[in-house]
């Protein structure tokens, strides 16, 4: 593998969990393809598919994969035949054993026909290295591995080629919404502002209705008004909700594994959301307009939750 996919490994930048690459190397007379699928998931599961008699490579594979990738269900195939320059070697055995198998059953059979060449050669195991035949030397099986790897750190590059470009479009998207957002929290700071006045009206209206005309104490009147829109405060939801999006823009414009931590700060925001809904009571035009707007901001982080779902 090339200096340069050594250097660009890590980036500062949000990685999807989507992605597809595939590599083919010819390396130590070997042929090597690996295919590499990625979806999202909330730990690593990786799937390994090799070729029969390949089990002594799963681990050395394995830990190469987790070095580059930390969750995602990740599934691999890995092929190896032997390459155009490797020679041809022949089990003459097997060859024979499969031609006296056929013999045989056409000496049992009313079936007239002879086994060619070319139809014995691509038997199982004729051709040594075919269809999952491992190298019997230690040294040989060494070289097939390095081989493997090679392939593998190649596809698992073009991966992360894949999943960087997918997490920049995912980071625009969440930073329109993001901004959405945070329009929409100012806005019920806005409205909640006159919510008291609003309380104020309401109580008046509905005593002058209980009293009949009789004298209302205005400062009792306002002491009411007062503890009611005490209890329909929700400038600290505000305020926590304006802390979670400035710490979740300052996630994304860091690097490392963010889905986790994003998703807790979007399950934080949700909460928010639905207190604002529970202490905004009424039919003021004031408080229907508040009640509009949480709905807004809880469907808005409910598809941030989708996006997140699908980040590192």
């Amino acid at each position: 593998m090339s200096e340069k996919h050594t250097a660009t490994t890590k980036q500062p930048e949000c990685l999807s969990m989507t992605g597809y690459a595939q590599a083919r190397l010819e390396k130590h007379g070997w042929a090597v393809r690996v295919t590499v699928k990625s979806v999202n998931h909330r730990f690593l599961d990786l799937k390994m598919r090799l070729p029969e008699g390949f089990d002594l490579y799963d681990l050395r594979l394995r830990q190469i994969v987790r070095e580059r990738i930390h969750r995602g269900h990740l599934e691999i195939y890995v092929n190896a035949e032997p390459g155009t320059a490797a020679p041809v070697q022949v089990n003459k055995e097997l060859a024979q054993a499969y031609l006296r198998a056929a013999e045989s059953l056409m000496r049992g059979t009313s079936e007239a026909g002879k086994l060619d060449v070319v139809s014995l050669l691509r038997l199982p195991g004729v051709i040594a290295g075919v269809n999952g035949a491992v190298p019997e030397e230690v040294e040989d099986q060494e070289k097939l591995g390095q081989a493997l790897e090679t392939s593998l750190r190649e596809a698992l590059f073009k991966l992360d080629e894949m999943r960087r470009a997918e997490g920049k479009h995912l980071v625009t998207e969440l930073r329109d919404r993001l901004a959405r957002i945070a329009g929409q929290v100012e806005e019920v700071r806005e409205l909640a502002m006159s919510l008291r006045p609003a309380f104020a009206r309401r109580l008046e209206t509905r005593l002058k209705e209980l009293l009949g005309g009789t004298a209302i104490d205005q400062g009792r009147l306002a002491q009411e008004a007062a503890l009611l829109a005490e209890r329909s405060d929700i400038s600290e939801e505000l305020d926590r909700l304006r802390s979670h999006l400035q710490q979740f823009t300052k996630l994304l414009d860091g690097a490392g594994e963010l889905g986790k931590k994003l998703d807790f700060l979007l399950q934080e925001m949700h909460r928010e959301a639905n207190t604002m809904l529970s202490k905004t009571p009424g039919v003021e035009s004031e408080a229907l307009a508040i009640t509009g707007l949480a709905l807004e901001i809880k469907a808005e982080i409910e598809k941030l939750r989708e996006q997140v779902q699908n980040i590192e």
